[in-house]
C-alpha cells in the first residue's frame, strides 16, 4: 500500500523544513531525506542570513544590492518580497530558539559580505545553518502531523495522466527508494520540492554529497519549466588541502577584513573591482581563476593573520578548528583557497508562491528559481529565500489541498521489470567522475562555445550509457544520483549554450560583454511530454 500523506515534502534544509512546519497545522505532512535528517546543504552554510535588522539599514538598501549583484536579470517583484518579508521570518526563528551572535547590548551582531552596502548578516558564529536546521528540526519533533523518512531518496514524480486536457497531468507524489531496498509510493495532494542544489555535477564544490540536483532533474522529466541553469556560482574561497573535502571558507572573513593575495603576498583584487576582496562572488571567483592561470599557482591565499587569534577563536570557532586539524594556523599563516561550486541560481521555474508549471508540484529554496537570484546570488541570501518562500507557499499549498476531492484510483506501484542485481557498478563510479571532471573543465567559471559543445557531445554519450544502465539493473541510490547529475549537467550545457553573452556568473570567453538588447531575459527550458 501507498503512504499518503496531504504534504509531501522533498528535502529537510532551511525551505522544507519551514514549509513543514507551517503545513502541519493544515494537514498530514511526510519529509523525505535522502540521507540521515541532518545531512542536507542547510546545514553547512556557515556565513549567515541576509536582512535588514538595523535602524541604520533599509529595505531599498538591500533591494539595491540584491539587485546590483543579479547582474539585471533579478525580478523585482520577488527580490522586494524576500527583503520585506525577511525581518519577520528571521524573528520567528528567534522565536523557536535559534540563537545568533549578539553584542553586549543585546543587539544582534551583525557583519557584512561581500556586494552588501551594510552589516546586516546576522550570524550564528560560523555554523549559522547548523544552528537554523538545529532550531527547525527540534520544533518540527514537537508538532504533530510531520512524518520523516530518513534515508529515502526519490526517484521520480508520480503524475496522474487522467486529465482533460494534454500538459495538465497533476503531481499526486514521488515514487522513492527505501534503505531496506523496498520502491515505495508517497502520495499526496501537493507535493513540494526542497532538494536544494547541484554541486556535485562539479569536481570542486563545497557542497556536501547530497547535491546532487535531484529536484530540479525530477521537475524537468515531469515537464516543469526549468530557467538560468547557466548561472552556477562559485564560491570564491574554499579551503585547498589534498585531505580536505569540500571545506567551505566563509565569505565572512573577508567581511571581517581578510585580505586575498598571491604566494608572493601581493593583493590583487583592487585591480578587479573597486570593492576589493569584497567584490560580488561572480568578480572575485573569476579574478582569482584569472590568477592561477596567470601564475601557475594552484591556489590563492586569503590572510587574516593581522585579526589577531583571539577574534579568530571567537568569531571564527569552526573555521579556526578546520584549518587548525589540517596543520594550517590561520593567526599566524594564510589560508590556501580556491574557488569551487557552491550554488544554483536558476532552477524550477515557480511563481512568488512556489507554484511550478506542473499542477500539484511546488518548488521552494535552492532548487527554485523565483527570479530572486537573477544572474548571480548576493551573499547570504540563500537561507533568507528558504525561510520566506517555505512560508509563502504554505498560503497557497494548504488553499489548494483543501479543494482537492478524495483520490481516486491510485496510480501503479513501481515496476522493476526484469531489472537484476548489477554486477558492473564500476560503469557508476567512472560515470560520476567524467561528468564532474568534463563540467569543470568545460563548464566552469570561464565558458566558451567550443568547451560546451565537447561537453554537450560526452554528456549525451553518457546519458545513453546511464539510461541502459537504469532499465537493465535495480536502482539504487548512487544510479538515481548520476542519472540526475547527467541531466542537470546537460540542462546547464543547454542554457549556457543558448546565452551569447557574458553576465554575472556565466562568462564566455567567445562574447565577453553583457548584450542588454538580447539577453535581458531568463533562459527557459522544458521538456514536451
Amino acid at each position: 500500500m501507498p503512504h499518503r500523506f496531504d504534504f509531501l515534502v522533498l528535502g529537510g534544509g532551511v525551505a522544507g523544513l519551514s514549509f513543514a512546519l507551517q503545513a502541519a497545522r493544515h494537514g498530514t505532512v511526510a519529509v523525505l531525506t535522502k540521507r540521515e535528517r541532518t545531512e542536507s546543504n542547510t546545514a553547512y552554510a556557515q556565513g549567515g542570513i541576509a536582512s535588514v535588522l538595523a535602524p541604520t539599514d533599509s529595505f531599498d538598501a538591500h533591494i539595491e544590492d540584491t539587485l546590483v549583484a543579479g547582474a539585471g536579470l533579478c525580478h523585482r517583484d520577488a527580490v522586494e518580497v524576500t527583503v520585506r518579508e525577511g525581518p519577520e521570518r528571521v524573528q520567528g526563528l528567534v522565536t523557536l530558539g535559534a540563537e545568533f551572535n549578539r553584542q553586549t547590548s543585546g543587539e544582534f551582531d551583525l557583519t557584512r559580505e561581500g556586494g552588501h552596502s551594510a552589516r546586516r548578516i546576522i550570524h550564528s558564529g560560523d555554523i549559522t545553518g547548523r544552528e537554523v536546521q538545529r532550531a527547525l528540526l527540534a520544533e518540527c519533533d514537537a508538532t504533530p502531523n510531520i512524518t520523516f523518512f530518513a534515508n529515502t531518496a526519490a526517484i521520480d514524480l508520480i503524475l496522474d495522466r487522467r486529465q482533460p486536457r494534454p500538459g495538465t497531468s497533476r503531481c499526486v507524489g514521488a515514487y522513492a527508494l527505501q534503505e531496506n531496498g523496498s520502491i515505495e509510493r508517497f502520495l499526496a495532494k501537493v507535493t513540494v520540492l526542497a532538494t536544494g542544489g547541484a554541486g556535485k555535477v562539479y569536481l570542486y564544490t563545497s557542497n556536501p554529497d547530497v547535491a546532487t540536483g535531484d529536484g530540479v532533474a525530477m521537475a524537468y522529466r515531469a515537464g516543469a519549466q526549468v530557467a538560468n541553469m547557466e548561472f552556477y556560482q562559485f564560491h570564491p574561497t574554499c579551503l585547498y588541502h589534498p585531505e580536505a573535502k569540500s571545506f567551505l571558507i566563509s565569505e565572512a572573513l573577508r567581511g571581517e577584513g581578510g585580505k586575498l593575495k598571491l604566494k608572493g603576498g601581493q593583493t590583487f583584487m583592487e585591480r578587479y573591482h573597486p570593492l576589493g576582496a569584497l567584490a560580488p562572488r561572480d568578480v572575485v571567483a573569476r579574478a582569482i581563476d584569472a590568477e592561477m592561470k596567470r601564475t601557475g599557482d594552484e591556489c590563492v591565499y586569503l590572510d587574516m593573520t593581522h585579526m589577531g587569534r583571539a577574534f579568530l577563536t571567537e568569531r571564527f570557532p569552526n573555521i579556526y578548528a578546520t584549518c587548525k586539524a589540517f596543520n594550517i594556523d590561520m593567526a599566524v599563516q594564510p589560508i590556501p583557497v580556491v574557488p569551487a561550486a557552491h550554488y544554483q541560481c536558476g532552477g524550477v521555474v515557480t511563481d512568488l508562491h512556489g507554484r511550478t508549471s506542473v499542477p500539484g508540484l511546488y518548488a521552494i529554496g535552492e532548487v527554485s528559481c523565483t527570479g530572486l537570484h537573477g544572474a548571480n546570488r548576493l551573499a547570504s541570501n540563500s537561507l533568507l529565500e528558504g525561510l520566506v518562500f517555505g512560508q509563502r507557499a504554505v498560503k497557497v499549498a494548504q488553499e489548494e489541498m483543501a479543494s482537492l476531492s478524495t483520490p481516486g484510483e491510485d496510480p501503479p506501484a513501481w515496476d522493476a521489470g526484469s531489472a537484476v542485481e548489477s554486477d558492473e557498478s564500476v560503469v557508476v563510479s567512472h560515470n560520476w567522475d567524467e561528468i564532474r571532471r568534463l563540467m569543470w573543465n568545460y563548464v566552469g567559471i570561464v565558458r566558451t562555445d567550443k568547451r560546451l559543445m565537447r561537453a554537450r557531445r560526452r554528456l549525451e554519450l553518457l546519458r545513453e550509457e546511464i539510461r541502459d544502465y537504469y532499465w537493465r539493473f535495480k536502482v539504487t541510490r548512487d544510479v538515481i544520483e548520476l542519472r540526475n547529475i547527467a541531466d542537470v549537467a546537460l540542462l546547464i550545457v543547454d542554457c549556457a549554450s543558448r546565452r551569447k553573452e557574458s553576465r554575472g556568473l556565466h562568462f564566455t570567453l567567445d562574447y565577453p560583454h553583457p548584450d542588454d538588447h538580447h539577453w535581458l531575459r531568463d533562459t527557459t527550458l522544458s521538456r514536451e511530454l
